[in-house]
């Protein structure tokens, strides 16, 4: 038999520490496993602590602790693996660092490391890594920690992100398109009438015609556009930082998170994102234990639109007068009332994060069946744009052309 150090945290939070008699490390873990412990470290009494696996020196000096979405996401699945088959977490936080790819990250898990072997709870590590590690991500660990089931929420967390970042990705894929198109119609039609439409006009101009009404705009416009190129360049330039430096600001991003659920063509889309990300939320929280009043700050907080933020942080107080969250809820426009009687079922049933689950994955299917539709519908709308902008440049351009041309087979 030999003598093993251990150290873990019990149900309610608290790190116990101790020593126990065992054939192997295996039969340390099974035993503080069956006592309901998380374990953060087990050390041979006779070896030094730490001498099992150790994390590979990298250098992060002036390196400053962060995680990318991907890392996040694949870190938070292993480390669940690994403490599910019974590796410490301090061993699996050092597995992780070992095969960090970006120095950020790495910086980070050594972070993680220093301090959980010095006693520290993961979850207050993390806050000392808040561009990592968001709220939610650190009150889900700080739950996983008080209820000893740090495995099962972190394999949640996991699923979580996954959700997601799919979501994002789809949204993405949504805007990227039109965007650059119309990048690309406006450039093209800048070039034009910049570049190619004033050297017709002495041409026009030598003549003895009178130019059609649609060529007389396209040569006032592009002259008007070569007198203020500058003015026209600042404002392509500064317009774009003037918004976001505007949406920055509380009113600014207000206002334009209103303006977003009331879009015409993508408003739908917006707002059904949202209710989505409200959802899976709300049931990722509430299944890992973390506290009601706790749960709609950090949903209020990654709501992404200050709109329904609003409406939850309202819900909020009125949860916190005792009254049942579908009654406020009920009275915002941004939540349907589907959405609104299935939370009343599920506070009444006591089944709230399986109904919240339900209505995120309702609108998950909704948010891809709309980038669907909206990516094939916007195809032909952008090709219809560039037709008119494009074309009516070049039509104006063979317009006097053609009338020129009529008049001599006439004259003949």
């Amino acid at each position: 038999m030999t003598s093993f150090k251990y150290a873990a945290k019990g149900p309610g939070g608290k790190t116990v520490e101790g020593q126990i008699e065992a054939a192997d490390r295996s039969e340390v873990l099974n035993e503080l496993r069956r006592q309901n412990l998380v374990v953060m470290s087990i050390d041979e009494v006779s070896a030094r602590r730490g001498a099992g696996r150790k994390a590979k020196k990298i250098s992060t000096k002036g390196v400053k602790p962060n995680a990318n979405r991907t890392e996040l996401v694949l870190f938070t699945r292993q480390l669940a693996t690994m403490v599910g088959a019974g590796i410490s977490l301090l061993e699996g936080l050092e597995v992780l660092a070992e095969q960090a790819e970006t120095p950020p990250f790495r910086a980070c898990c050594e972070r993680l490391i220093n301090e959980v072997r010095g006693g520290a709870d993961l979850s207050a590590a993390m806050e000392h890594c808040p561009k990592a590690f968001s709220e939610l991500y650190v009150s889900m660990v700080k739950a996983a920690e008080v209820s000893g089931q740090m495995d099962i929420i972190l394999v949640r967390l996991a699923d979580y992100l996954e959700a997601a970042e799919e979501l994002r990705r789809e949204i993405k894929s949504a805007m990227t398109y039109p965007v650059i198109s119309m990048i690309l119609v406006t450039g093209i039609t800048a070039f034009l009438m910049i570049g190619i439409v004033p050297g017709f006009r002495q041409v026009f101009e030598s003549l003895d015609t009178e130019l059609p009404a649609l060529t007389k705009f396209v040569l006032e416009t592009s002259e008007w556009m070569r007198s203020q190129w500058l003015i026209l360049a600042l404002a392509s330039f500064g317009a774009p930082f003037g918004i976001w430096a505007f949406a920055k600001t509380e009113r600014g991003a207000l206002l334009f998170d209103q303006l977003s659920l009331k879009a015409p063509v993508f408003g739908p889309l917006f707002s059904k994102v949202a209710l989505a990300r409200f959802s899976r939320t709300f049931s990722t929280l509430i299944r890992s234990g973390v506290p009601i009043m706790g749960t709609l700050d950090i949903v209020a907080s990654t709501a992404g639109n200050r709109v329904i933020s609003k409406a939850v942080l309202e819900s909020r107080e009125a949860v916190r007068s005792g009254n049942m969250l579908s009654e406020p809820l009920s009275r915002s426009p941004q939540f349907p009332p589907m959405v609104v009687r299935m939370i009343a079922i599920g506070e009444k049933s006591g089944a709230l994060e399986n109904l919240l689950e339900k209505i995120a994955e309702f609108y998950d299917s909704q948010v891809k069946a709309t980038v669907k539709s909206l990516t094939s519908m916007i195809e032909p709308i952008l090709i219809s744009v560039m037709g008119v902008m494009v074309g009516g440049v070049v039509l104006s351009v063979f317009l006097p052309i053609l009338d020129v041309v009529g008049n001599l087979s006439g004259s003949k």
